[in-house]
């Protein structure tokens, strides 16, 4: 009994073993194709059959008759080809050569190089291009990547008079924020007071003088860059005081009132802070007393008078 089933186990092993099924048929290939001695250029071939997923690695020998190597049938790799040049077309004129050209002008190279990079940095202009433009969009990057406005260039001279820091009470606490007081000139008799707030004090300052260029008055002066005459100007409750004085004098004055004479471009003046000491109001009465000065000239084209009538 043991005998026979250890016969049918063995001939069941040897009909499993006769009835499996190779995993990948060579048939196209020979003996001779598949060589064991060692290809002079081996290729590697991956195929992978339906039964199993690991891939079968098949070498043969390229230099062998039944295969073709050769990818391009119709070139021959040996053949030397001769460039032949289009014909040149009937009326055609060369461009003149680069040296027999005539040279640019300087103002030519610089219109050139204004279109390409935009006005030039000293001011001038020559395609007519206005160069002082408040533009607040034009930015640049800043040390750490941040956008920052480009300064404006327009001849006036920026001096702060005072950053305070103020508070906004709202429903969540309080809102702390900045606020500057600036006073632009440009030293020849134009001069102007500004206040701007921001959550930073750069921001603060460019706003201010921003809003300061918007209020630019004309300061009346003589030869002898002082007042035509005495005026008083009040704003709240700051009352400023100011009086002409001789060649030599200085500007003899304290607080804003000083700023706002040295950024007008007067030298010689005397000012006095009678009420507040208010710092924007000071500054604003100060103007507020320059515009009620007027020139002789003018006020002898009003009366029509000549001028040497009006100290008789």
């Amino acid at each position: 009994m043991a005998m026979s089933t250890s016969s049918s186990s063995l001939s069941s092993l040897s009909s499993l073993s006769l009835h499996t099924s190779p995993r990948l048929s060579l048939s196209p290939f020979t003996a001779a194709t598949t060589s064991i001695t060692k290809p002079k250029r081996p290729i590697s071939l991956f195929l992978s059959s339906t039964s199993s997923s690991r891939p079968t690695t098949v070498i043969f020998n390229a230099a062998a008759a039944d295969v073709e190597t050769s990818f391009f049938d119709n070139e021959d790799p040996e053949f030397d080809g001769v460039f032949e040049p289009p014909e040149v077309p009937e009326g055609f004129v060369p461009p003149p050569s680069f040296d027999d050209e005539s040279s640019e002008t300087e103002d030519e190279i610089a219109a050139a190089y204004e279109e390409l990079y935009g006005p030039a940095y000293s001011g001038e202009s020559v395609l007519g291009n206005d160069i002082y433009v408040m533009d607040s969009n034009v930015k640049k990057t800043g040390a750490f990547g941040k956008l920052k406005k480009e300064k404006i260039r327009d001849g006036f001279e920026e001096r702060v008079v005072q950053v305070r820091r103020v508070t906004k009470v709202v429903k969540g606490g309080k809102q702390l924020h900045f606020r500057a007081i600036v006073v632009v000139g440009d030293k020849q008799g134009q001069v102007g007071v500004g206040v701007g707030k921001a959550k930073e004090v750069i921001g603060a300052v460019q706003k201010s003088a921003v809003n300061a260029r918007r209020n630019i008055i004309s300061v009346p002066m003589t030869k002898y860059l002082t007042f035509p005459h005495r005026s008083e100007g009040d704003y709240g409750a700051a009352k400023v005081m100011l009086r002409p004085a001789s060649p030599g004098t200085g500007v003899i004055a304290g607080g804003s009132v000083r700023i706002v004479l040295e950024m007008a471009g007067v030298e010689n003046a005397l000012g006095k802070q009678l009420g507040s000491k208010n710092a924007l109001n000071n500054a604003r009465a100060t103007v507020v007393g320059i515009q009620k000065m007027r020139q002789f000239s003018d006020v002898a084209r009003e009366r029509g008078i000549p001028m040497e009538e009006l100290w008789k």
